[in-house]
């Protein structure tokens, strides 16, 4: 992890799960950064209490009031956190917050697939927008050459379930409205079902009996590998959401020297994700800060997971 050497980060989406362990490991570091800025729509509530004992033992950890959802509430959390940073940038801005629901193609229904939307897809965008010029501040006044997250990132965390080319390995869980809007546009060629899950196994270091991170995953695979003969060829155009936008981001923002990119953080044990998670938030998130650490402008607008493998879209 000493690659990333950041003076200052934003996560949002920091009061439990992914979010939090990355705060927690960040100001636990041992360059931590000089600030902090851990974003939750309700600081005060019960649910930022663990946070708020964090802030009260680290005087660079910076809790900040920001509604992912809420444009007055984003802008109004960019002007405090460049009050807190005076005349320079912000280094990394993390994409965390994020909504999950468990429901089927016969369940959901246009509320929810907006409400998916709006969170995963809208939310991250505006706070691209409102950040972006402390963003492109930080990347002005850094010496270093290229790009890194040392110097000026967005990193958006994704999903696995937003590959399209994945969709047959990862459907056993279907989660629709999330799914759909984390999903890429992909014009997939005829490739063969064994091939598509060796590419699928490269996402988690056990092997293809683990790489869809679900329960039942490695039953379903092995079915697939055993059971497909032939050839798969489909033609896939779905609505551009999450990964999308961060290829849009990072094509849009190279020349202002900002690196942009999507990870996913693997099937992990918090509440999103359940105690039947193949790994534990610990885990996951010193994978994703050593990935973070060795990013470079050949891995802006890639999709990557938290052990740094690429993910097909």
């Amino acid at each position: 992890m000493a690659g990333l050497n950041i003076r200052s980060v934003l996560v949002t989406g920091s009061n439990r799960g992914i979010g939090l362990e990355l705060v927690k490991q960040l100001v636990g570091k041992s360059n931590p950064p000089r600030w902090v800025f851990a974003t939750c729509r309700n600081p005060e509530g019960t649910r930022g209490q663990e946070l708020r004992e964090l802030v009260s033992k680290h005087a660079n950890l910076v809790m900040v009031k920001l509604d992912a959802v809420n444009p007055v509430s984003i802008q109004e959390a960019a002007k405090t956190v460049e009050a807190q940073l005076e005349d320079s940038g912000l280094n990394l801005l993390i994409n965390n917050a994020g909504i999950f629901s468990n429901v089927t193609l016969e369940t959901v229904d246009a509320e929810e697939m907006l409400g998916a939307y709006k969170t995963n897809v809208v939310g991250p965008m505006l706070v691209g927008q409102a950040f972006l010029p402390l963003l492109k501040k930080a990347a002005q006044t850094s010496a270093q050459k290229g790009l890194s997250c040392s110097k000026a990132a967005i990193v958006n965390i994704s999903s696995v379930l937003g590959s399209v080319a994945l969709v047959p390995e990862t459907f056993f869980k279907p989660v629709i409205s999330y799914r759909c809007s984390k999903a890429v546009p992909l014009t997939l060629g005829t490739s063969s079902l064994h091939h598509r899950a060796a590419i699928s196994a490269c996402s988690h270091p056990r092997g293809a009996a683990h790489s869809v991170l679900f329960p039942g995953a490695r039953q379903l695979l092995l079915w697939r590998k055993e059971h497909s003969h032939g050839l798969l060829s489909q033609a896939v155009r779905p609505q551009a959401a999450l990964n999308m936008l961060t290829r849009s981001q990072a094509l849009s923002y190279m020349k202002d020297g900002i690196l942009c990119a999507a990870l996913h953080p693997g099937w992990v044990q918090t509440d999103m994700g359940t105690r039947e998670a193949d790994l534990t938030v610990e885990e996951s998130i010193r994978g994703i800060l050593t990935v973070l650490s060795a990013l470079s402008e050949k891995h802006s607008g890639s999709f990557l997971n938290w052990a740094g493998k690429t993910l097909p879209w």
